[in-house]
């Protein structure tokens, strides 16, 4: 006879956000781990779960080194401790910078990273990271040996909230040429006119817009990227949109940063209406303010996934 065991899921501290709406899937039982620090900022954890013969995923993002250990060494114990199949659910994969040698000498943190959780030993019936929205494509051929990398595209939600923003006429636009191509396939998706900016570097910290690539003016205009960090891109590609002509300037992220002052910075400039990103770091769900930065939930797009890839038994 079969029997239908629920996954355990493991959530790291700074992703409970996501605790409420997974713990509404039938298909997931929480895992319980108690966690404390040493006086010497070492951390102790230990599993409270029986994980022997379970599937089990570990949610965390890797938004600094220390939750980069802490997903690793969480993931390494409930292998040890019998972990059937293991998946390792990142929302943000936060290496996406190094992602490739530019300079001779350059360390390609992405990779080195990707090969750190690759050493996680492989459960009994195999090892999976999920990943959203990765700033470069290639990463998930940066892991190895027994461990199936899985990019998930957060298209689905970031339509609607690009719709939600523009209305049914709108123009989408990019912060430079770089992303053109992605811009494009959204604003066909969306039935709506593409743009972007050209740039011409300065020197290492400037850029300067030399142009648009379409007419924006009266147009109301919607500016999508993966990642906003400093919002130094987005800030400089929306004062060009303005000057052109745009009556209305915002923005879409899947992924939202905004190290140190870099929100309040944005705010202030006056050069973007609303900035909407999705849940997937945590710093977002931090700043909200449910007017000029709004949180857009992946948490249903992830169950999907998570679901599918750790069927019932």
């Amino acid at each position: 006879m079969t029997t239908h065991t629920r996954t355990l899921l493991f959530i790291t501290p700074p992703y409970q956000h996501f605790s409420a709406a997974l713990a509404a899937s039938d298909h997931f039982e929480p895992g319980q781990v108690e966690t404390r620090q040493f006086p010497d900022g070492e951390r102790y954890q230990r599993i409270e779960s029986e994980v022997f013969d379970r599937d089990v995923i570990v949610l965390g993002g890797t938004i600094d080194d220390g939750e980069t250990l802490r997903i690793f060494d969480l993931a390494c114990a409930l292998v040890k401790y019998g972990a059937r199949r293991l998946t390792l659910a990142v929302p943000y994969f936060g290496y996406s910078t190094m992602e490739r040698a530019v300079r001779v000498g350059d360390v390609v943190t992405a990779k080195a990273r990707a090969r750190l959780l690759s050493a996680i030993p492989a459960a009994s019936m195999g090892n999976r990271v999920v990943m959203l929205d990765l700033h470069a494509a290639g990463i998930p051929y940066y892991f190895e040996g027994h461990i199936q990398a899985h990019h998930l595209y957060a298209k689905g939600v970031i339509v609607e909230e690009a719709r939600r923003l523009g209305g049914e006429d709108f123009v989408l636009a990019c912060t430079d040429a770089g992303r053109a191509k992605w811009v494009e396939s959204l604003a066909n998706d969306l039935g709506v006119s593409a743009a972007f900016v050209f740039k011409r570097r300065l020197g290492d910290t400037q850029t300067e817009i030399s142009g648009i690539s379409a007419d924006v003016a009266g147009r109301r205009v919607v500016i999508y990227d993966d990642m906003i960090r400093s919002g130094s891109s987005l800030r400089g590609a929306a004062e060009a949109y303005r000057r052109a002509g745009a009556v209305a300037v915002s923005a879409v992220a899947t992924h939202g940063v905004f190290p140190g002052d870099a929100l309040e910075q944005l705010r202030r400039s006056g050069a973007l209406d609303v900035v909407v990103c999705t849940d997937s770091h945590p710093r977002v769900v931090a700043l909200a303010d449910g007017e000029f930065l709004r949180v857009a939930t992946v948490a249903p797009l992830l169950a999907e996934r998570l679901e599918a890839l750790t069927p019932w038994i």
